[in-house]
């Protein structure tokens, strides 16, 4: 075994195989305690924040008050990336459900898909309508 290297292999995490880590990591509200445009924002704080947060135990929850500022849900997530949402003048439910989109999310911006399948071949692909038939073969049974 003299000349005979053992290389060790450092296995990457991957997420879903052995645990899943939440892409989430870290929630932050900025909120103006005044502020009409902050309303929605400060019933949320005051009324659901206690059994949402209990909902996601894995995402720290951190509350600013920034007075005369417009409110802001920051999402930080594992790979570095930050996201963020206005939820000015917006109702309980609204920042609610932003909050669970941020949170839901992977951090990255959506981008279309790079390559488009094409066939030589013919198929069935796509919705069909009676539209599409040759208009001399369309009402033969």
């Amino acid at each position: 075994m003299a000349g005979i290297n053992i290389l060790q292999q450092v296995s990457k995490a991957r997420n879903g195989v052995g645990a899943f880590v939440h892409p989430c990591r870290k929630i932050i509200i900025t909120y103006c305690n005044f502020g009409g445009s902050s309303k929605g924002t400060r019933d949320f704080l005051r009324n659901r924040l206690k059994t949402f947060a209990q909902q996601y135990p894995q995402i720290q929850f951190h509350i600013l008050q920034k007075p005369g500022f417009h409110p802001v849900l920051r999402a930080q997530y594992t790979d570095g990336l930050e996201k963020q949402i206005c939820t000015r003048k917006w109702n309980v439910d609204v920042v609610e459900n932003k909050l669970k989109l941020l949170i839901n999310s992977s951090g990255r911006k959506l981008s279309k898909p790079k390559q488009f399948v094409k066939s030589l071949n013919k198929s069935v692909r796509g919705i069909w309508s009676p539209f599409h038939v040759d208009p001399s073969q369309r009402y033969k049974v």
